[in-house]
């Protein structure tokens, strides 16, 4: 069952990466040269996940899913294209089903053993990037698209973190264990840190942009 359904996963992550590379390259959205040197680099430099058991890699497939629907979903409103706009959307109508499928798995891994998955939870909450960190100058595409407000800090805790910690129901789970209980109360320091954080951005971010309208 779990082989079918990763062949299936990752048969359809692949067709939306081909749906959105014929877009660009058929609207000249971007330098078809430059994209394909850095899909080059980026499948060379390949992709290890080696340090993360499955406990771990489930807590971050949870969250990345859902990360990447909004996402996608911004992505597409932000270009004003109605073609790209519908292609965007029923992509993440795709990445919804899939974090429905993780988040389910994720909640009754909880329900099974509890300390082991909050510790996974908390080290993934701790850790999380997107897929794309490795690609050539993902830092500074990160934070245009996070000054854009497609996808921020704000919305990676509140839409995202915060919703798959509801429904798992991670502070009501009863009867953990010392180490359990360590990596919850981690978690509640994260969340906490996260809300500063994305409350400092978004201060810069209202900053920043009145600014540049004030010299426009």
């Amino acid at each position: 069952a779990w082989g079918e359904w990763v062949h299936r996963w990752t048969a359809e992550e692949g067709r939306h990466a081909m749906c959105i590379r014929d877009y660009l390259l058929v609207t000249r959205g971007t330098d078809p040269v430059v994209l394909e040197r850095d899909r080059m680099a980026t499948m060379q430099a390949g992709y290890r996940a080696d340090e993360k058991d499955a406990l771990r890699r489930l807590a971050y497939v949870s969250f990345q899913e859902l990360a990447t629907r909004i996402a996608h979903r911004n992505t597409g409103r932000a270009t004003g294209c109605p073609v790209a706009e519908q292609l965007l959307s029923r992509i993440a109508v795709d990445e919804n089903l899939h974090m429905v499928f993780y988040r389910n798995l994720l909640k009754a891994a909880l329900e099974l053993s509890p300390n082991a998955t909050m510790r996974a939870i908390t080290d993934v909450v701790k850790t999380f990037e997107m897929p794309g960190a490795d690609i050539p100058g993902f830092q500074r595409k990160a934070v245009q698209i996070a000054v854009e407000g497609i996808y921020d800090l704000r919305q990676h805790r509140d839409e995202v973190v915060m919703p798959v910690l509801r429904f798992c129901k991670v502070f009501e789970v009863e009867g953990l264990s010392t180490e359990g209980e360590q990596a919850r109360d981690e978690l509640s320091t994260l969340l906490a840190d996260l809300d500063k954080s994305a409350s400092r951005f978004e201060d810069r971010r209202d900053t920043l942009k009145a600014r540049m309208a004030a010299r426009s």
